[in-house]
């Protein structure tokens, strides 16, 4: 490695704007971030959506507000019923 050529590289606490703070290293001698892993809304399970055309709103009402849990509830009431068919087809033999 060439000497002189490389920036300096500090230990600082990088801090975000929803004021959780942690130790890391940067050329910089501050950071301030404005989101992180404790406020992000993937790793929050909170969805924050900015919708100023109404793409989120046709969406919706095109294929409805599914969820995962919803469609874990869909999925058991179908094999349910299959079940339950499953049983009458074979109970009327």
């Amino acid at each position: 490695m060439k000497e002189g050529i490389h920036p300096k590289y500090f230990e600082v606490e990088a801090r975000c704007a929803c004021g959780a703070t942690w130790k890391t290293h940067s050329t910089k001698h501050e950071l301030h971030l404005e989101i992180c892993s404790s406020c992000h809304p993937f790793f929050t399970g909170k969805q924050k959506l900015l919708d100023t055309e109404g793409r989120v709103e046709r969406f919706t009402k095109k294929y409805g507000a599914q969820t995962v849990e919803s469609r874990k509830t869909a999925e058991k009431a179908t094999k349910a019923t299959k079940a339950k068919k499953a049983t009458t087809t074979t109970a009327a033999r």
